[in-house]
């Protein structure tokens, strides 16, 4: 009898293996299988290579290892991507920083924070010629600038002449379109333009205007303490899945380390979601891109996407130079460092 139960045994043994390998085998394949989670992205202006972390970690497959699957849209401006993102029609969009810093200020506004800070250093600068005189800020003295309608770049201005002590009455703006912004520049028209250090003067030089004749008098250089564009969530779709937004920052992680390693092969994809996109262009506008905003000192020291908050609630003084707060945010009302990986994992490799 004991003999013949220990051969029942036995054969319920060697059947059981089997079973628990295919159970492990079905519950490996059902993971697998598991529905990716849908995100809507929103950038808040036209494509240019400096979304190409983006592009890239979605063309190396970054997103999808995460079980996300990311669409790309564009909004015509950071208001407009942030209404976006407070409706839920997009969960996560990239915008000026310095805009959602004014958009929370609004009475009723809805919670959105930043997760994730892409441009170190704002991008805001004054671009200038030099056969016009111009090789320093406080040389504006007494020339023409062209300003295009809601330019982010001019909201940080009083700040910037009041730091340097520069008599802004003695400093002529001409109200332009954006589309001329370059045209009248190059044509002579102006003595120099407000905007974006990556795109003004690589334009402009694009448009024939010799190298040597720019000079770009970055905000950064100047005292201007702003962070810049950063990518930002619906609290709702963050609540819910935290773990959707941490997997899209570790891809986004992942693209800006290929970015830096091959930037041709960045600025190649980005080119490729252009109309009649350049990809010599969009490369030179690339290495500023990296070099000035992206991976600054403060970002080698201290990993991608994080913030100083002292810093932060410093670019709020400089703000409030130009914009009168309802209530003064302190850093953790726009910045949520919940779901950045450890320190270890953004230092740039």
């Amino acid at each position: 009898m004991s003999r013949f139960r220990t051969i029942i045994l036995r054969s319920l043994l060697a059947l059981a293996i089997p079973l628990a390998a295919l159970a492990a085998r079905d519950a490996t394949a059902a993971e697998s299988a598991a529905p990716s989670t849908a995100i809507h992205f929103t950038f808040d202006r036209p494509i240019d290579s400096s979304m190409a972390p983006f592009f890239l970690a979605a063309k190396d497959g970054k997103f999808g290892a995460e079980r996300l699957n990311v669409s790309f849209n564009i909004a015509p401006g950071s208001p407009e991507a942030l209404a976006r993102v407070a409706k839920g029609d997009s969960e996560l969009a990239l915008v000026d920083i310095n805009e959602l810093i004014r958009f929370r200020d609004k009475e009723d506004a809805a919670p959105i924070k930043a997760v994730f800070v892409l441009f170190n250093r704002a991008p805001y600068a004054i671009v200038a010629r030099r056969s016009r005189g111009i090789n320093l800020l406080p040389d504006l003295d007494g020339k023409t600038v062209g300003v295009a309608d809601g330019d982010l770049t001019m909201r940080l201005w009083p700040a910037i002449t009041q730091q340097n002590n520069i008599n802004t009455s003695r400093v002529k703006f001409h109200k332009i379109s954006a589309a001329v912004r370059e045209p009248i520049l190059s044509a002579g028209q102006v003595d120099a333009v407000a905007g974006f250090s990556y795109l003004s003067a690589v334009n402009l030089r694009d448009r024939g205007v010799p190298g040597g004749d720019l000079v770009v008098l970055r905000f950064a250089d100047y005292g201007c303490e702003a962070y810049g564009f950063a990518v930002v969530a619906n609290p709702a779709f963050a609540a819910a899945k935290p773990d959707a937004v941490k997997g899209f920052v570790r891809a986004l992680i992942a693209g800006i380390n290929a970015t830096a390693k091959e930037p041709a092969r960045a600025a190649e994809e980005a080119a490729s979601r252009i109309d009649d996109g350049d990809r010599d262009l969009e490369l030179e506008r690339l290495r500023i891109v990296l070099t000035d905003n992206i991976l600054t000192d403060e970002v080698r020291r201290n990993g991608l996407g994080g913030i100083d908050p002292a810093r932060l609630e410093r670019s709020f003084d400089q703000i409030a130079k130009d914009f009168k707060f309802r209530k003064r945010p302190s850093a953790g009302d726009i910045f949520d460092d919940q779901f950045l990986p450890p320190v270890e994992s953004r230092l740039v490799n």
